[in-house]
């Protein structure tokens, strides 16, 4: 066999290789994002045009939340916002608009003391897409029902519903994690 066609042979099994390398790393990335981002992951390929622009949002959001110094609930302020979270329920009978007005406060406040930003909904949705991905379609949905109700174009059933998406979230940054045990311990 010529030198001319061993290198060749390299060249190509070399390139096959590559390719076969970078096909796995790119299907794991994939991989990993969907299940990180669960539900969150198809909204972006959907809202970027794509996979690969979504998969570069994903981890631009990753970065962005490793930034973020956030922590878990002390066990009792944890109890204190679940009272208040009765008190919005109990509200909802007599003022059903306000209690999805102040439910989305709430949800405001809890996730300000747990350390994400509070400045506006979209940086929200993108720090809690990482960790909390399973209910953040939950806070869309009652954000958007919130803001038709603020223009009077949503029906009790809708601020019912409302109240049901902003509980699960709610729910879902009230959480302990299960990797704390018993003691709890900040995250850094």
């Amino acid at each position: 066999m010529s030198t001319v066609l061993m290198v060749v042979i390299v060249v190509v099994a070399v390139l096959v290789i590559a390719a076969a390398a970078y096909l796995a790393w790119t299907w794991s990335r994939t991989r990993r994002l969907r299940r990180r981002f669960g539900p969150e992951y198809d909204r972006a390929v959907e809202a970027h045009g794509g996979r690969a622009a979504a998969e570069r949002e994903l981890m631009s959001r990753e970065r962005a939340h490793q930034d973020l110094e956030l922590h878990d609930l002390a066990p009792e302020r944890r109890e204190q916002y679940k009272h208040q979270w009765i008190r919005v329920q109990e509200r909802f009978v007599d003022a059903p608009q306000e209690a999805v007005e102040q439910a989305d406060r709430l949800v405001t406040v809890v996730l300000g003391e747990r350390g994400y930003p509070t400045r506006g909904f979209d940086e929200q949705a993108a720090h809690l897409s990482v960790d909390h991905a399973r209910t953040l379609d939950h806070y869309r949905r009652g954000r958007e029902i919130s803001v038709r109700a603020q223009g009077r174009d949503a029906t009790t059933e809708d601020l019912r519903q409302a109240m049901v998406h902003y509980r699960a979230l709610f729910d879902d940054l009230l959480d302990v994690p299960a990797d704390h045990g018993v003691a709890e311990t900040p995250r850094s």
